[in-house]
Formats: C-alpha cells, sequence, structure tokens
C-alpha cells in the first residue's frame, strides 16, 4: 500500500491504494485498489516544504503525520505466489541478462536537459532518426561498456527494452556531427540546469591539460581555405602525457567546486598548455555568464598575460609558479627562513605582494600580485624519491668518477648542471669519462636539491588568507581523478573517429559521462558519510561504481515476469539507497517496470 496525491475538479486529494495485476486478454495490466480516501491535501498540508513527500516518508516508515493512516500501517499486503513452470528443453531455460542500470542514468540526463535540449534542436534539422535514442546509447555505452561507435551503436539490445526501434546504426556519425554543431548551446544549457536543480557553484573553477593519443602513424596536414586561412592539424605530434609516440590531441577541461567538470576544448597536439587557456575560456566559459570566478591552475599555464587576462575580465586567479624558472632573487627570497611561519615540523609558509611586469601583445602592462610560498614534509619525500636514481648516481660519481659512463637518459638528466665552460660545444658530449667530475657544477646541484619541499603559488586574490590560497590550489588534484577516470574507467583513448567534429564529440560524450557519474558519485558520498567510520570509506570510486551498474540487470523468466539480478550486491546497494530506489524482493511485470524508473527522484 502506498499513499498518493490525486487531481479531482483541479482540487488535490489524498488517498491510500493498493496496486493490483490482472490480465487481460492475455496481457498484463496495472489496475488500484483504493483501500482509504484521506481527503483534501489542504486539509492536512502544515505549510512545511515537501509535505506530501514527509507523509509518504512517514507511512512508510510506520508513524503516518495523519492519524486515520494509522490502523493500515501494519496490514500485510497479499503475498503473489508465482505460477511458473519450466520443463528440460524449455528455451526459458536459458537467461538473457539485460541491463536496467540505464533508467537511473536516463534520469539523471533528464534532469541535466539533455533530453529536452536534443529534443528542441532536432527540429532545427532534418534528420528523421532517432536522434536522442542515439545519444542516449553514447552516453549509455560510455558510461556502462565503453566501446567503438559503431560496437556502441550494437549494443541497442543489451538493456531490458531496446533504445532505438528499427536502428540503423551508422546514424551514430550523423549524431555526432549534430553535438559538434551545437556543442556551445549543450554546454550551457547543462551548466543552467546544474546551476538551478544540482546547487552547482562557481566561484571557484579549475583548470587543466591532459592528451589523448591517436593509433595513427601519421600528423593530420595543415588545411588552407579559398581566402588563404590556415587552420592547423588537430592530430599533432607533441609531449604526450602517457609517453606515447602516436600523434595526440590537447584538451582543456573546466570543472567546478563540486568537482563536477563544466565543459571542455580541444586543440592540436603540439599546443603547449599555457597557449589553451584564454581559447578555452573564451569559447565557452565566457559565454556562460558566470558571475566573477577565482581560476586555479598548475604551473603550465603560468603565463603573464594569461594573469593579466583573467584580471582584465574581473575575474581572479590561483596558480602555482615553477621554482626552477623562478628569478634567482625571487628564488633567494624563497629559501631565505626569515618570515616563514611554522604549523608544525612538517609544514610552514609565507607570502608577499609585489608588482609584477607582464608582457601582453608586444606591451607591456603592471598587475598587482602576491606570491605564497610553502614547505611540505611530504612533498619534499615525494619529489626525493623521484630524484633517488639521479642523486644516488651523482653521490657515486663523487666517490669513484673513473668507473663511470653516462648513458643516454643520464646525459639529459645531467646536462644542466654541466659548467659551461668544459662541454664541448661541437658535440655537447662528455667524452672522457674520468674528466666527469670536473665538468659538474655540484654548488647547482645542491641548489637544486635546496629547493625539494618548496611550493609556490601565485595569486590574484591580495587579501585572501594564505593557508586559504593553499588549500584551494590543493583542490586542484581533483580534476586529474577526473583525468584519469576519462582515460581508465571512460576509454576516452585511443580515440578511433577521424575529422575534428567527431574528435570533438567523441571528448563531449565522455565529459557528460563523467558529469553523470560524478553526480552518482557525490550522491553516495552524501549518504555513505555519516555512516562511515574513517573518511577512506564514505565514496564510491568512479570505477566501483561503473561495476556496481553493470550488475544491475533482470532476466525475463517467463509470462512476463521479469526477475532482478544482485540486488544484494554492497556497492549496488549503496548507489539504490542513495537514490532512495526501494525494490522489493519479488518478481516484476513489464509495466512495474516502468513505474521503477518514473518513480526516480535524483535530485
Amino acid at each position: 500500500m502506498v499513499v498518493e496525491v490525486i487531481n479531482n475538479n483541479g482540487y488535490k486529494y489524498i488517498r491510500l491504494v493498493e496496486n493490483k495485476y490482472v490480465v487481460i486478454n492475455g496481457r498484463p495490466s496495472s489496475r488500484k485498489n483504493v483501500i482509504l480516501n484521506v481527503g483534501p491535501l489542504s486539509k492536512f498540508d502544515d505549510g512545511k516544504p515537501n509535505y506530501v513527500k514527509r507523509l509518504k516518508e512517514s507511512f512508510k516508515n510506520g508513524n503516518p503525520l495523519i492519524p486515520s493512516l494509522r490502523p493500515y500501517v501494519n496490514i500485510k499486503p497479499i503475498r503473489e505466489v508465482y505460477d511458473i513452470t519450466l520443463k528440460e528443453g524449455d528455451l526459458d531455460c536459458i537467461g538473457h541478462n539485460k541491463l536496467f542500470s540505464n533508467v537511473l542514468i536516463e534520469r539523471i540526463i533528464e534532469e541535466l536537459g539533455i533530453t529536452s535540449f536534443i529534443s528542441k534542436y532536432k527540429a532545427h534539422t532534418n534528420y528523421e532518426f532517432d536522434l536522442l535514442g542515439f545519444v542516449r546509447l553514447l552516453i549509455y555505452g560510455r558510461i556502462l561498456r565503453p566501446a567503438s561507435k559503431i560496437s556502441t551503436a550494437n549494443q541497442n539490445n543489451n538493456y531490458y527494452s531496446e533504445i532505438i526501434k528499427d536502428i540503423y546504426e551508422y546514424n551514430i556519425y550523423d549524431t555526432l556531427s549534430f553535438l559538434y554543431n551545437y556543442k556551445e548551446k549543450l554546454i550551457n544549457w547543462v551548466n543552467k540546469r546544474l546551476i538551478n536543480k544540482f546547487g552547482r557553484t562557481t566561484n571557484i573553477i579549475y583548470y587543466d591539460v591532459t592528451n589523448f593519443f591517436f593509433e595513427i602513424d601519421e600528423a593530420d596536414e595543415d588545411y588552407i581555405d579559398e581566402e588563404g586561412n590556415i587552420t592547423k592539424g588537430l592530430r599533432q605530434f607533441g609531449v604526450s602525457k602517457e609517453h606515447r609516440k602516436q600523434p595526440i590531441v590537447q584538451m582543456g577541461l573546466f570543472m567546478d567546486e563540486q568537482g563536477i567538470p563544466i565543459s571542455i576544448e580541444t586543440f592540436p597536439g603540439n599546443t603547449l598548455d599555457h597557449l589553451t587557456l584564454q581559447k578555452a575560456l573564451n569559447i565557452t566559459i565566457n559565454g556562460l555568464n558566470l558571475n566573477r570566478f577565482i581560476l586555479v591552475g598548475d604551473r603550465g599555464i603560468y603565463r603573464g598575460d594569461n594573469s593579466y587576462y583573467l584580471t582584465n575580465q574581473n575575474n581572479g586567479y590561483i596558480i602555482s609558479k615553477s621554482i626552477q624558472k623562478t628569478s634567482s632573487i625571487e628564488k633567494e627570497w624563497l629559501l631565505d627562513q626569515d618570515g616563514y611561519i611554522n604549523i608544525s615540523p612538517d609544514f610552514k609558509y609565507k607570502s608577499r605582494r609585489f608588482k609584477r611586469k607582464v608582457r601582453v601583445c608586444d606591451e607591456y602592462k603592471y598587475i598587482n600580485e602576491k606570491v605564497v610560498v610553502y614547505f611540505s614534509k611530504k612533498f619534499y619525500d615525494k619529489q626525493i624519491g623521484e630524484n633517488k636514481s639521479f642523486l644516488d648516481f651523482i653521490e657515486k660519481l663523487k666517490q669513484n668518477p673513473e668507473n663511470f659512463r653516462l648513458t643516454k637518459s643520464q646525459s639529459a638528466s645531467i646536462k644542466r648542471f654541466l659548467k659551461k665552460d668544459l662541454v664541448n660545444t661541437n658535440t655537447g658530449e662528455i667524452i672522457n669519462s674520468k674528466d666527469l667530475k670536473a665538468f659538474i657544477n655540484f654548488e647547482k646541484i645542491n641548489k637544486y636539491k635546496e629547493s625539494f619541499g618548496y611550493y609556490q603559488i601565485v595569486t590574484s586574490e591580495l587579501d585572501m588568507d594564505d593557508v586559504k590560497i593553499i588549500d584551494t590550489y590543493r583542490a586542484l588534484s581533483k580534476i586529474e581523478e577526473q583525468f584519469r577516470a576519462m582515460k581508465s574507467d571512460l576509454e576516452t583513448r585511443p580515440i578511433y573517429v577521424r575529422t575534428k567534429e567527431h574528435i570533438y564529440s567523441h571528448i563531449l560524450i565522455c565529459l557528460l559521462s563523467l558529469v553523470v557519474l560524478r553526480i552518482i558519485q557525490n550522491k553516495t558520498t552524501s549518504y555513505l558519510t555519516p555512516k562511515a567510520n574513517d573518511k577512506h570509506n564514505n565514496s564510491l570510486s568512479i570505477s566501483r561504481i561503473q561495476n556496481a551498474l553493470n550488475k544491475w540487470t533482470l532476466t525475463e523468466i517467463q509470462n512476463g515476469y521479469f526477475r532482478f539480478n544482485d540486488l544484494d550486491d554492497r556497492d549496488l546497494k549503496i548507489i539504490l539507497d542513495s537514490f532512495n530506489i526501494s525494490i522489493p524482493l519479488k518478481l516484476f511485470r513489464k509495466m512495474e517496470l516502468l513505474n521503477i524508473k518514473t518513480s526516480i527522484n535524483v535530485l
């Protein structure tokens, strides 16, 4: 029995009903049996928010808000007895698991506005195929079972109810073209929904750059149009984050304070990180009409004209800056222990303000900036570990230089520490290993080691507390988690589509899929946090969520009955409980499955 509210001649009434399932002309049908007509909603509503929801929950929990419902609390419904008979040789003895978890994904993309967006802008095209169905397949497939585009289209029958009737698989490429043509509008549309429905805040925006490789041997050629304008090929050889030798595409990703992606932009693979920021901001972020935000980025995007651009747009920044590329005067101040505030033996910091001269379009401008530096023992240990083999090599060289031969990698590492007046300027190589010790500038190496454990941040926020600046910057690590999820869990790379439009749309689908997964992750975190014994047990990873969703399947048994599988899986149960999805231990008819979907509230 459940409490429901119905409309009767413009008035809302409360009643208690019980669902009955009958077979009419061989087809299952749902009928509601009214147990009690409670009365008009206006008579009982206490004026507080979500009265109907609270009423339903109170009845479910055995203590209804309306006294007349109390006698019905402990009345147990009649248990259905299933008439199923199987015999050897029946095809029904073979089970076929079908995914049901797409119903949760579907409800999320509906609330994100993706469904309404596709329906609205399809009217601007001459497409006659099921465009929305293909978008669903692309998002479902990327979250649940990442595959090539055609393989994703062929997953149409993997779900409890096929997504597209009479599917023509190659329409999936037309769908990618559509997404590219409307990409900025779609990102803007979803952003508004995230703000209005999911509580997105963008006072702080995180930005970072990564790249994705392609299984091809040659880079794309530049394109010259009829007017002589040159468009650089997108797939280019560059510095791969994964040390691959194939052409890559650079991708800039923006993320909000809740760890949910905002937008992406793609760039030719040989584009330097700091050259991506302004273009990425211009294409999408500036069109979202956000209030003033502080952009947080790593040292790869640090450059004076980027800082000037942000402040000139009335925004701010918190960006790390390489210590090794810092001037000797600034480095001397950083290493000077005077002025440091010691929080603990493992952590200290200090800051200062100054006016920085930067070059913008062949002109020099001045910006007011604060630099915050800190020492972290944890960061020091990390740098020692990363440089251990090189430092061990230097130490052994001091003791016994005549027994050493330089490998190619050692030569590259040591090159910057060689004394310039002793390097062979013709070849740049060290010929005689016994002279190697004399070639090395050990004072320079000691200076290099002195900076271990120190980190430097520059910011436009002159009045922000130093510790808050440090903590805000450290949250940038969340965006690295998004990159890892895209590359591993969503299998964004290698990318097999070829055109610029389809490459972008592929990454856009990965972005939208990641938004859905982060919403699920945030929901489970909110659910688990009060119950967790420690902070490490209050969240599900993206991969655990994917695995759990892949277990949410059902099997058709016989006579139109369906059985759910693995509802007792720990992680799946967490997801269902987080969204208040209650699935009784019973067999289900097709119509009951539809009721489960429509009852899911993801907000």
